[in-house]
């Protein structure tokens, strides 16, 4: 574990310090587990986009410049 020293606003102390009460936690552990939580967050989200991002492209264009209906993009039944 690694001590660190933060400065907070004073309100923003303040609102920090009540949740932390609410949940029977020290400020510490508090912002701790916030700051656990971001980089969960933040490796999903970075996770989701490379798998985006590694899918071949595709062209929506058929060779007769028409785009496909929405129907065939999403495979439905076609409403009329």
């Amino acid at each position: 574990m690694k001590n660190v020293t933060i400065t907070l606003a004073d309100d923003v102390a303040r609102w920090a310090r009540v949740r932390a009460a609410e949940q029977d936690k020290s400020l510490s552990r508090f912002l701790a587990d916030l700051l656990v939580a971001e980089i969960g967050r933040t490796t999903a989200y970075e996770q989701a986009m490379r798998s985006y991002l590694s899918q071949k492209p595709y062209l929506l264009r058929r060779k007769g410049g028409k785009y496909p209906r929405r129907d065939e993009l999403y495979d439905r039944p076609r409403v009329r």
